[in-house]
């Protein structure tokens, strides 16, 4: 039943050599239009709270390229030339890393509160978020414990209580921090994974009436989880509290039409809406450029799911298939959460909307995972 593996790279029955063929175009493209396309929206976004606060318009927008861009780019073409079996021999190292991680945001000096949060890990100007790692790293263990599993894999002392005690480890640590968020997409793109691993329809049931449970603790347990639920099923109850951000999100997004005002005219961005180069920055893109161009951006993650989960379905085995099954449910995941929380369809979660929102840590480690992804896809038979 143990949570480890042996750390070899190839599997049984698997080929000295995998015949590679050029990586998916068409997807690069698309996940270098998204990451350029947040730039400038960060910079749109944060100008007016970074000259008020920074004294520089552009601070943020420097920021994001140094730190996610510049990290992101090296991350990237890493992930892209070195071949994806290689991660799955640190599989292991990589999830401890993350643990230790996830336990420093607790200790006083290094931990960096925000909002009454403790997420982040300060060292001297740097800030790290440790779950951002964490989504990567749950992927990467995940994967190679199921490949590793093999036919186990429907056996459930041998795989499901493995994964119950690694998913209720990493579960407990977000929520102390507390990031409900987070923990939400990690439970979701957990669930791609055992349904593509293959797990027995039994087994997927228990872990999600266990999941249901445990959500339904944690929304009890704080008044402000209660408080979300309430506005996003009445938006127009306390305007000027609880529901003050949803509010000014769908005033941006009405104010927008379908054309928007213009790239950098924002209203809302003059600190009436919370977070705009954050979580909120999707309500700024339909402010400034409409509910169409807006559409547009959404259309470009859809593109991002359909070429990823080809990806995932050509996978040369298991461990490919799983990786690219997450990474690809990690960002179209986050992408409906955070568009669906600003149009009202999804109460609000704080998580942000891949490669476009503010947070280094975010995109550096989202570029390495599509590196990885793309790195698959040379080994697919996806045509570009």
């Amino acid at each position: 039943m143990g949570l480890g593996f042996k750390l070899d790279i190839m599997p049984q029955g698997y080929t000295k050599s995998l015949s590679k063929h050029a990586a998916d175009h068409i997807l690069l493209l698309v996940i270098i239009g998204l990451t350029l396309f947040g730039f400038i929206m960060v910079a749109s976004a944060s100008s007016v709270i970074g000259e008020r606060f920074q004294g520089d318009a552009y601070f943020f927008v420097k920021h994001q390229v140094l730190f996610g861009g510049a990290m992101g780019l090296g991350l990237f073409l890493i992930g892209f030339f070195v071949p994806y079996r290689f991660w799955r021999v640190l599989a292991l190292p990589t999830m401890l890393l993350s643990l230790v991680l996830l336990v420093l945001v607790f200790v006083p000096g290094l931990h960096v509160t925000y909002g009454g949060a403790s997420r982040w890990i300060g060292i001297g100007p740097v800030s790290i978020q440790p779950t951002e790692i964490t989504k990567l790293a749950f992927i990467l263990y995940i994967a190679a414990l199921f490949e590793r599993k093999g036919e186990d894999v429907k056996d459930f002392k041998k795989s499901v209580i493995p994964f119950l005690i690694i998913s209720g480890l990493i579960g407990a640590l977000i929520m102390m921090q507390p990031d409900m968020g987070t923990l939400i997409s990690i439970v979701m793109i957990a669930g791609a994974m055992v349904f593509i691993a293959g797990f027995r329809l039994i087994h997927l049931f228990i872990i999600g009436l266990g999941a249901s449970s445990a959500l339904a603790i944690f929304l009890n347990t704080a008044s402000y989880r209660l408080e979300r639920i309430m506005v996003y099923l009445h938006p127009e109850l306390d305007p000027q509290g609880v529901g003050y951000q949803i509010n000014q999100a769908l005033l941006a997004v009405g104010t927008g039409g379908w054309w928007g005002l213009g790239l950098g005219r924002s209203r809302q961005k003059y600190q009436y809406l919370p977070e705009p180069a954050g979580d909120s920055i999707f309500a700024i893109i339909a402010e400034e450029l409409g509910l169409i161009r807006a559409g547009a951006v959404l259309a470009m993650f859809a593109v991002v799911g359909y070429r990823g989960y080809a990806i995932a379905r050509r996978a040369p085995d298991v461990f490919g298939r799983l990786m690219a099954t997450g990474i690809t449910s990690w960002i179209i995941i986050q992408a409906v959460i955070n568009a669906g929380s600003i149009l009202g369809i999804t109460p609000l979660t704080g998580i942000p909307l891949p490669f476009i929102s503010y947070g280094g840590s975010a995109l550096a480690t989202l570029l390495f995972a599509s590196g990885v992804l793309l790195n698959i896809s040379k080994y697919t038979e996806i045509s570009n």
